[in-house]
């Protein structure tokens, strides 16, 4: 093929044309391509999107493009200002390459694909760019799809933390809890914290809000009292059985592991049942470990009561009814007390502070179960990346991984 039709195959420059090609072999082939640019071809100023037929200075410049078979692209173009009599000197609107970038928007977006399975630094290898060119491109084009994020329309909330970096460090995510899109990440758990969500959501989405799922965080509590008072705080079941099974049952195996040190087998088979003490019973995976559960709370009967007082302690949260949960809370409360089990005297004491939180579950039947799974979703993105150092890249991937099951 003759070279001027060799050229004329190469499109996807548009008000351009191909002048020169070079290839330049070595070790890291690239293949040069040079732009020349007709000199009456219309000129659309980038400011005010008017016809320009005025050129203020032009200045070459080098971007990278999709790689031509094995060799990197290298485009040299002629960049033109305009004299726009409305904006000034302004850049030329090219549709193919955005004003200040130095890849081609087709090269961008292929690098924005590969970043939704790949972490940067891969992407990075396979196009040869530079690690923070891959970033910022993503970056960029994050922002543009996700934000400003919609907040109109929502009316019920959950929130939960995250661990987000060693030494006690963590961020708070809020989602729409029906249709488990994140609305917004960010750094901490405080009342501080969480207050630029809130900001975000306006006054008068602050008055939308009905309802508020979270754990029995004080912070995020006070919060949402002093921004949106007429929500329900809907205290999850998950945490409140989480923090039983750490408070009670654990502190009660431990006392009675003690109180058995002379009975050193009777001990061991206490000290080794922690597991199968807070597993849920219907989540033993092995018949043998249903009988070992049942063998050990018919030998120990602070254990026994415990346990049981955990399963009846669920039923809080499937009650028909406010007046049914309050009713089922008291009978609840009246045996923990009875018991004389101190651990669990002092955790129904602490509990009842939370009781309103517990029985608005029977009105707006909220937890924070999906964000459970949404914070593994999370520690599978950091963990990819073997961490972020920019938290707003971080919190926009971890928004565009949940973009919410449509209404």
């Amino acid at each position: 093929m003759p070279d001027g039709e060799a050229t004329s195959c190469l499109v996807g420059w548009e008000g351009y044309r191909v002048e020169t090609v070079e290839r330049r072999a070595g070790e890291h082939p690239a293949v040069w391509i040079y732009l020349g640019r007709p000199s009456c071809s219309p000129m659309i100023c980038d400011g005010c999107g008017q016809t320009s037929e005025r050129v203020h200075d032009i200045e070459t410049r080098v971007v990278r493009d999709l790689p031509i078979l094995d060799a990197a692209t290298w485009i040299s173009v002629p960049r033109r200002r305009v004299l726009c009599g409305q904006c000034g000197p302004r850049l030329e609107r090219l549709d193919w390459l955005e004003r200040h970038a130095r890849v081609t928007r087709r090269l961008a977006e292929s690098v924005v694909r590969l970043c939704r399975a790949l972490p940067v630094k891969q992407v990075a290898a396979f196009f040869g760019l530079d690690w923070h060119t891959v970033k910022e491109i993503d970056k960029r084009a994050l922002q543009r799809s996700l934000d400003p994020v919609d907040l109109s329309g929502i009316s019920l909330l959950a929130m939960d933390e995250f661990a987000i970096q060693r030494g006690h460090r963590y961020a708070t995510v809020v989602i729409e809890p029906h249709t488990r899109r994140v609305l917004w990440v960010g750094r901490d758990r405080s009342r501080e914290g969480v207050r630029p969500f809130f900001d975000l959501l306006g006054a008068d989405g602050c008055r939308r809000i009905k309802a508020v799922a979270m754990d029995m965080n004080a912070a995020y509590a006070n919060e949402v009292r002093a921004r949106c008072p007429q929500a329900e705080i809907v205290y999850d079941l998950f945490h409140v059985v989480a923090k039983y099974g750490h408070d009670v049952i654990n502190r009660v195996r431990v006392d009675e592991a003690n109180r058995l040190r002379d009975d050193k087998k009777a001990r061991k088979v206490i000290k080794t049942a922690r597991w199968l003490l807070l597993r849920n019973r219907e989540n033993l995976k092995r018949p043998e470990d249903g009988v070992r559960l049942d063998e050990l709370l018919a030998a120990n009967q602070a254990l026994m009561t415990v346990y049981v007082l955990k399963e009846e302690l669920k039923q809080l949260w499937r009650q028909p009814s406010i007046q049914a949960a309050q009713a089922a809370w008291q009978a609840w409360a009246n045996k923990a007390d009875g018991s004389g089990i101190e651990p669990l005297v002092r955790f129904a004491k602490k509990l009842a502070a939370y009781l309103h939180g517990i029985v608005a579950s029977a009105a707006w039947p909220l937890n924070t179960s999906v964000l459970e799974g949404i914070n593994n979703r999370i520690k599978v993105i950091k963990r990819m990346a073997y961490g972020y150092r920019d938290d707003a890249y971080f919190f926009l991937k971890i928004r565009n991984a949940f973009p919410g099951i449509p209404r």
